[in-house]
């Protein structure tokens, strides 16, 4: 077979390690498909996942869906049942309360080091992406508050500088999403998560370290605690 490359010289894959480049993959769909449904409450906490139901459904192979609820079992959203097979998990007061605990230690010292480190852009983005949770609460979509609140804490981490603590909890994000998505449908939810998201804006603001780690951890020990009384009554 022909080339035009030099003589000698190593012909790009010719050891079979090229990799074929493709935007999203049939399993990166589905599995997005997949968490969107649980993170949405189109699947309940217990329900069972049928493979046989979740391929026709979806329009995808058996091999498909089971390396999708692999996935979606390390991320924490699908457990395995013992004679019963997997199913949506059905979150854990106490593994949520380590959740919460892990989350207000790490977003406080984010949002104190931000007021000090961020600049003037990055305190900006912070702003509006409070703005865009608030439309996506009036708009009525869930789906829409988690992503904007997940890109809120996102550029706050970045800003901060703080990136293997973004990391830590970018690991625990769709588990933190699932406990989200149950927080943000308490009644009257929407006008306090803004309130208290838009006191630990403003104190990064005035460059007020202090205040802004007293407002994270304020807001974080109050969605732990609906956290805890929704849990208790599933």
């Amino acid at each position: 077979m022909r080339t035009d490359a030099p003589e000698g010289a190593e012909l790009p894959g010719a050891d079979g390690m090229k990799v074929e480049r493709q935007s999203v993959t049939l399993r990166g769909l589905t599995l997005e498909k997949m968490r969107d449904a649980i993170l949405d409450f189109r699947f309940k906490p217990g329900e069972r996942l049928v493979e046989r139901t979740l391929c026709e459904r979806l329009g995808v192979s058996r091999s498909v869906v089971r390396e999708v609820l692999r996935h979606l079992e390390a991320e924490g959203l699908v457990e395995t049942i013992p004679n019963q097979g997997p199913a949506v998990a059905r979150p854990d007061p106490s593994q949520a309360a380590q959740i919460y605990e892990i989350r207000g230690l790490l977003e406080s010292e984010a949002a104190r080091a931000c007021a000090v480190e961020a600049d003037a852009a990055a305190i900006a983005e912070l702003g509006a992406a409070i703005d865009t949770i608030d439309a996506a609460f009036k708009a009525g979509s869930p789906r829409g508050v988690l992503k904007a609140t997940t890109e809120f804490y996102e550029i706050l981490f970045r800003a901060a500088g703080k990136r293997v603590a973004w990391d830590v909890v970018r690991s625990l994000n769709a588990r933190i999403n699932h406990l989200r998505g149950m927080t943000i449908a308490t009644p009257g939810r929407h006008a306090q998560a803004i309130g208290e998201m838009r006191r630990v804006h403003e104190a990064i603001r005035r460059r007020d370290g202090d205040a802004a780690y007293e407002a994270s951890r304020a807001h974080v020990a109050t969605v732990a605690g609906l956290a805890d009384t929704i849990l208790g009554g599933l």
